[in-house]
């Protein structure tokens, strides 16, 4: 195999992450007296980091039209601050890696794939869950840190690449990206990337069509087949 690259996303992608997620954002919306919100509601909430996913839980209209009227930007904080507390201590409580990623990890690996996870997800959080199951397989793994932006900004992107340049001692022939969402979609587009989108992760083949989507994946084996075809064909 020529030297190529596969940037992934996580939550969603490699990770289903979705029961904690939600379980910290209801955690936190009920220390201030609000109401929960569904799962269904978090799925579509989460792409943009956990910071978006706090105000979008705080902020838009439940189902029922009913709103949370005058939070303040103080409150707003403090609302924010209880989920990233929970969510640290909590984010391994349910998440797991979707079945046949690991297979699919670890024939990459085998393959002398380099591989990097990009997620909006914050860097402790990102730490915590990569040096649990991905540590050794995947090279480098890049959360929302202070000073570079966030997806679908290309910056963690090109430092994840930076960062596996200097770990293979030469440019990638070829990179990939992978995720689920349209943030990904996104984000892929930005960094001049191909996108293979996930379909077993928070959103359907509909909403990622909608988002410019052109290239999916049903199960994680198809990641393989896609590549191993692309570089016999160049």
């Amino acid at each position: 195999m020529k030297k190529i690259a596969v940037i992934w996303d996580l939550d969603g992608t490699l990770i289903d992450s979705l029961q904690d997620l939600h379980d910290a954002v209801n955690h936190a919306l009920a220390e201030f007296g609000y109401h929960p919100r569904t799962i269904d509601e978090v799925r579509a909430f989460v792409g943009n980091g956990v910071r978006k996913l706090v105000e979008r839980a705080l902020f838009r209209p439940y189902a029922s039209g009913e709103t949370n009227a005058d939070v303040s930007d103080a409150r707003f904080e403090q609302v924010f601050a209880e989920f990233r507390r929970w969510y640290v201590a909590h984010c391994q409580d349910n998440t797991r890696p979707y079945a046949g990623v690991m297979e699919c990890l670890h024939s990459l690996h085998e393959k002398g794939v380099s591989m990097a996870i990009v997620s909006n997800k914050l860097q402790a959080g990102v730490t915590e869950i990569y040096d649990k199951w991905f540590a050794g397989v995947i090279d480098v793994a890049i959360g929302e840190r202070q000073g570079v932006a966030r997806k679908p900004a290309r910056d963690m992107v090109d430092l994840a690449l930076n960062e596996l340049t200097k770990l293979a001692g030469q440019d990638f022939e070829r990179v990939w990206y992978v995720g689920d969402s349209e943030v990904d979609v996104q984000t892929a587009r930005n960094a001049s990337l191909p996108c293979i989108s996930a379909l077993w992760g928070f959103r359907t083949r509909e909403q990622l069509t909608a988002a410019g989507a052109t290239h999916f994946a049903q199960q994680p084996e198809e990641i393989i087949c896609d590549i191993e075809h692309k570089q016999e064909k160049d």
